[in-house]
């Protein structure tokens, strides 16, 4: 039995197969000496991770759309974010995102990701994290991935989604400004484009000029868009207004109008007023009321959640229609179960092109006795 076959039908199978024939050595899933089983873990690098994404944008989006019905329709298990702050690195975290995911996927795993704001005054990027595939049979972990552009991508293609499906009318002759120029924002951008989201102009709005300059340059050369920087209150009055900042604390208190899709990504830029005026879509409504986020601020200013429409997979699957007569917020707090899909699907590419690192023996001694 091979080792791509033993993957395929994953560790138990082949703890199995060394019951059955003690002798044999299986490829290089696992290795049995004398009465020890030896597990061996893989990594894929950030490289091998941003070329996969980049060369499979459509796939990545599709991943995420059937992830979001997944989780609606109970196949996951995507419990609290745990956040890990510092008494004298105020805006600092890193987060911890436990995740399973059934169905056809059947992985489990954790993304520990931080965020490190102040990283930006050095050129430096704001996030990074690491993801970590265990194995469903066993639940030894199999693999670690560079994960900050992995959780980027599936960031970008929900917003991507959202874009996509509540604004069933296209974006011809409209605009869409997206404010923060960052890492986030350029993926975003990509994502939009490559969903079909393509407007008459995309404007740019960035406390630093020179990103906001960037993500411009990015958008005409590589994605050959229009494009131009300009101010906040002419961001904000775009046909569609996508969020993608470090804020903490809201600074948007001026109404949207309606007809306007809000993609809050960022999650705490908008005044809790201006949520309560305004349609709401989540991804998860018990997540994404918690933490301080706009949607979390105004449940606490209004007591209770009937401002919630319902979730973007509510929309996916038919169950409530696209809101009309106000101004639409898509609120999307991040889920682990997007990160574990996306990750698998990338896990496997680079595993099946040879391009993951294997680390023999990282897993030894692993027999009982």
């Amino acid at each position: 039995m091979g080792a791509r076959e033993l993957l395929s039908r994953g560790a138990g199978a082949a703890l199995d197969s060394f019951r059955d024939d003690p002798l044999t050595i299986p490829g290089d899933l696992c290795i049995r000496q004398k009465d020890c089983i030896i597990f061996d873990f893989e990594l894929v690098t950030s490289s091998v991770v941003s070329e996969l994404l980049r060369d499979n944008l459509g796939t990545v989006l599709e991943i995420v759309r059937k992830t979001y019905v997944q989780h609606r329709d109970g196949l996951t298990v995507n419990p609290d974010s745990l956040f890990l702050k510092f008494p004298e690195k105020k805006s600092a975290r890193i987060i911890a995102l436990p995740a399973f995911i059934g169905g056809d996927i059947r992985a489990a795993g954790i993304k520990w990701i931080s965020s490190f704001p102040e990283n930006i005054d050095n050129d430096v990027p704001r996030a990074s994290a690491v993801l970590v595939l265990n194995d469903y049979e066993t639940g030894y972990p199999a693999a670690c991935l560079e994960a900050a552009g992995i959780s980027a991508a599936r960031t970008a293609a929900s917003a991507a989604l959202a874009a996509k499906t509540l604004r069933p009318e296209g974006y011809r002759d409209s605009t869409i400004a997206v404010i923060g120029a960052g890492v986030i924002a350029r993926t975003i951008c990509d994502h939009l484009v490559a969903a079909g989201c393509r407007p008459q102009k995309f404007l740019v709005h960035d406390l630093n000029p020179q990103s906001g300059q960037a993500l411009v340059q990015h958008l005409t050369e590589r994605l050959s868009e229009r494009a131009a920087t300009t101010d906040l209150d002419s961001a904000l009055a775009a046909d569609t207004v996508v969020f993608a900042t470090t804020a903490a604390t809201p600074y948007v208190s001026t109404p949207f109008r309606p007809g306007q899709l809000v993609l809050n990504i960022s999650l705490r830029d908008i005044a809790p007023e201006v949520v309560l005026a305004s349609a709401n879509i989540l991804d998860d409504i018990d997540h994404c009321l918690k933490a301080n986020t706009s949607p979390h601020l105004a449940e606490q200013l209004c007591g209770s959640r009937d401002f919630v429409t319902g979730t973007l997979a509510d929309v996916l699957v038919g169950a409530i229609a696209v809101p009309a007569g106000k101004p639409l917020i898509f609120s999307p707090f991040g889920m682990g179960v997007l990160d574990i899909a996306v990750g698998s699907f990338v896990y496997e590419r680079a595993r099946s092109a040879g391009r993951s690192i294997r680390v023999p023996e990282f897993f030894a001694a692993a027999g009982r006795w």
